[in-house]
This record gives structure tokens, sequence and C-alpha cells, in this order.
């Protein structure tokens, strides 16, 4: 049976709308309803699992489009470290040279022990287990679902610049929750460092858009998580 044009535009958008705000209702529920509960990491875990399969489901069975990633370049992974080393070395000197002496991160610093002993990485082995999870397993994810669905689906439908932005900001809207839990909503921390996840979001949809790779973006997003990482242990020890 053929679906008409119109209606399978308007579940395509319909999907896309999805796609753009469940992970911001995840983060929610998991983040900020259920802090402290047992059902934590349970839904941390179900919601994920939604998240990342909806645009393989999506793909494959309502769009007929064979699920496949082109090989690595070499030019690609050396563009996406290069620039995640870049990114990486900015967000360190910004800690370490203007918002560690700054005490920026003083009263953050209890929230996010809490927030790390929830997820049970309270010892070092747990707190490296759960920081390679993050910037391997959890960067790729990302890079898939936001970049290889989202950014490639808003591409079907409008032009490049409000792709990227689009997709930027909706990659940045869950963060925000998690940065302002951090920093709290009163501190323009928590609004600078959520328009730089947006601008990383912009940044690898770009890079996506000219290589057709997430190999590239994939590297540079786990180098700029590393880098988040490593200030979380700063900040905790």
């Amino acid at each position: 049976m053929t679906i008409p044009d119109d209606v399978a535009r308007r579940r395509n958008l319909a999907a896309l709308g999805f796609a753009l705000v469940f992970p911001t209702l995840i983060t929610v529920m998991y983040f900020i309803v259920l802090a402290g509960n047992a059902w934590q990491e349970r839904a941390f875990g179900l919601g994920k699992s939604i998240q990342f399969a909806f645009p393989a489901v999506w793909v494959f069975w309502f769009q007929h489009t064979k699920i496949g990633w082109q090989r690595p370049r070499a030019k690609d992974v050396a563009t996406g470290a290069v620039q995640g080393l870049v990114l990486l070395a900015s967000a360190l000197a910004l800690y370490f040279f203007v918002m560690k002496p700054a005490g920026v991160f003083d009263a953050a610093a209890e929230n996010i022990r809490e927030k790390i002993i929830a997820f049970g990485a309270s010892t070092v082995p747990r707190y490296v287990a759960l920081s390679v999870f993050y910037c391997i397993i959890h960067s790729l994810g990302e890079e898939y679902y936001w970049r290889w669905f989202v950014f490639a689906q808003l591409r079907r439908f409008t032009s490049l610049p409000t792709a990227i932005v689009i997709s930027g900001l909706g990659f940045m809207a869950h963060h925000v929750f998690i940065v302002g839990v951090y920093f709290g909503w009163d501190s323009p921390w928590t609004y600078f460092l959520s328009l730089s996840v947006a601008v990383g979001g912009f940044i690898w949809a770009w890079m996506y858009e000219k290589t057709g790779s997430l190999y590239g973006t994939w590297m540079s997003h786990a180098l700029v998580d590393t880098a988040i990482f490593i200030v979380g242990y700063d900040v905790i020890r």
C-alpha cells in the first residue's frame, strides 16, 4: 500500500518532533524527578533504550531505508581528532584558569558528588568506567541520534542553516536541565555552558553535512566528553 506524500510528510515531521523533545523529557524524569530514587537508574536505562532504538526502527520500518554507515576515512577521523583536541584544550583552559579560580564549581561540587554516587561511580575505577562509557559509547549514541537521524531528517524539510540550528538547540535542550541542577537557574554559567553545548551541536552537524560520516564527529564529541570527566574528577576529588 502506497502512502500519500502529504501523509508521509506529516508522519515524518511528527517523528522528528518526538525525537527533538524526548531526550529532554527523559532527562527531566531521571535526573530531576527521580533524583535519589531507586528507580533513577531504571528510568535512565529504559529512556535511553527507547531514545537510541527509535531512529533505527523509524528509518527501517517507516522510511524503508537501509541502515548503513560508510567506512571510516582517515581524513575524517583526523579532522575530528584535531577539532576535538582544540575543544578539549579550550574547555580545560576555561576550567583551570577561569572557572576554578573564580570558585564557579564550589556550590555545584556537592550536587556533582551526589549524582556520581547515585550512578554508582563513587570509587576511582567505577568513575573511570563511567567516563569510558560516556566518552566512547554514549558519545557515539548521541552522534547517531542527533546527527545521523535528527539533523539528517531536518535536511529533508529545511535548509542547511536551519537544520544546523534546530538540531543544535535540540541537542542543547536536555543539557540545560543537567547544568541547571548543578549551577542553579540564576547562574549565568548555566546558560553559557548550555549555549556552548549548542555550539558543539552546530559544529558537529556542519561536519556531518560536509563528510557524511559520523566517525569525525564521534571522535570530536568523545574528546569533549573526556574534558568534562577530567573536570568532574578534579571537582569531586
